[in-house]
């Protein structure tokens, strides 16, 4: 059996166009993580990541300074790739469920936060996952994306999409006018943070009152807009609230003013609404609630599921690829429907979002799949970032009109994802 011989990892902080919120706070730039795991064999496995402190445990976001967060995240990563050496290279799945309980430990000790999330550590893990990934790939000669889904998930992944649906991120910041023009660029699938702090006092009144402006002003533009690609022939709005809501009563009155306002019938998802940890039973909000940073797991997510949560954003590119194999085997076999969210990822991690989100079942209402993409909104550098991409000329790297149009090529070449990448790579062992 090979044996892990070498590990590296680099990192970069790509600076962003303007402070990026939600839960309440802001970032001004994200870290980029490259790592490189090397076999006895000759073969290596390279895992991109990109750390969000704020949105995988606030608790740390508010106990450190942005770098202190960030360089805890980064040290749980490295010790995980000292944990690999020398142990034998087998199923990623398995070594994650391995590794998971050691590093959360680790992380506790860094950082003194004894509640840390197990998004936090995921969030520290994906790039080491996906080397491992790309490792295992080499060892059992498997050279494209539907070749490393375990048989458990085949049946989860079975759809093979031309084009899905590129759902850029409405962000606190973001005016009236840059959402029109995403919608004149032919964007129809909107996600719409809410949760803002307007005052940076936590005050759940102004919070609302924000949120119902909002809301308002968003549902104002784009009422009247039209798509092809729903049933309904409407815009679709995924509301993200990243658990700023305090009780049902306050998500309630955000219902009933958008009912009034005649958007609530194109609210398809409403995304973590309550914190993590609050076990409201939610079977009698009226819309379909969806979980993202409370399910770290399968017991998570059955546990959601029995409060009534009817959909979940899976993220391979925050919280692994394996541990989203084990949770959407499980959200499958529920029929619950699921989506592939982002994290701000780069270009090429998007394309290894995109590599899932092109199999999976659409969302009700939906013609075609979709995916939420928002880096080429908030990076300075993007244009840059998508030269990195080993394929980033290819077709399917970037949406046209909404939409990304995948077709032959990106299934013959796994959107690239196994691609040689020489960037990464000197950032991995710099």
């Amino acid at each position: 059996m090979p044996i892990i011989k070498h590990t590296s990892l680099g990192f970069k902080r790509e600076p962003l166009q303007a402070p990026f919120g939600f839960k309440g706070g802001y970032v001004n730039n994200i870290w980029q993580i490259a790592v490189l795991i090397q076999d006895d064999e000759g073969n290596e496995g390279l895992g991109l990541g990109i750390q969000s402190v704020l949105w995988s445990d606030s608790n740390v976001f508010t106990a450190f300074s942005p770098s202190g967060g960030n360089s805890a995240m980064l040290l749980m990563t490295e010790y995980a790739l000292k944990l690999l050496q020398g142990q034998e290279i087998c199923q990623p799945i398995e070594i994650m469920k391995w590794l998971i309980p050691q590093v959360h430990e680790y992380g506790v000790h860094v950082t003194g936060i004894t509640n840390m999330t197990t998004t936090f550590v995921l969030n520290a893990l994906v790039p080491v996952d996906m080397a491992l990934w790309q490792l295992y790939c080499a060892k059992m000669n498997f050279n494209s994306f539907d070749d490393l889904i375990p048989d458990t998930t085949k049946t989860a992944l079975n759809q093979r999409h031309d084009k899905l649906a590129s759902i850029p991120l409405i962000a606190y910041g973001l005016g009236t006018e840059q959402i029109s023009q995403l919608a004149d660029n032919g964007l129809f699938f909107m996600k719409i943070k809410i949760g803002s702090d307007p005052a940076q006092d936590n005050d759940q009144e102004k919070m609302l009152a924000w949120d119902m402006n909002r809301l308002s002003q968003i549902h104002e533009i784009l009422r009247h807009r039209a798509t092809p690609y729903t049933a309904d022939g409407k815009i679709p709005y995924y509301l993200d609230a990243n658990g700023r809501y305090d009780s049902k009563d306050s998500l309630m009155r955000l219902i009933d003013h958008a009912d009034k306002i005649g958007a609530l019938d194109q609210i398809v998802l409403l995304e973590e609404p309550f914190p993590e940890g609050t076990e409201y039973d939610v079977s009698d909000i009226p819309l379909r609630l969806v979980a993202d940073e409370s399910a770290h797991s399968v017991e998570d997510c059955k546990r959601l599921m029995d409060m009534g949560y009817t959909g979940f954003a899976l993220k391979p590119i925050a919280k692994t690829l394996s541990m989203t194999f084990l949770m959407l085997e499980l959200i499958h076999k529920a029929g619950l429907p699921c989506f592939c969210a982002d994290l701000t990822v780069n270009p090429l991690m998007r394309d290894w979002n995109k590599n899932v989100a092109a199999r999976l079942t659409p969302l009700p209402g939906m013609h075609i799949g979709a995916i939420e993409a928002n880096g080429h909104q908030n990076y300075i550098h993007w244009d840059r970032m998508v030269a990195q991409h080993p394929m980033g000329d290819a077709p399917w790297v970037e949406d046209a009109g909404g939409v990304y149009t995948l077709g032959e090529a990106f299934y013959r070449h796994s959107g690239g994802i196994f691609e040689s990448s020489p960037y990464y790579r000197v950032m991995a062992v710099r």
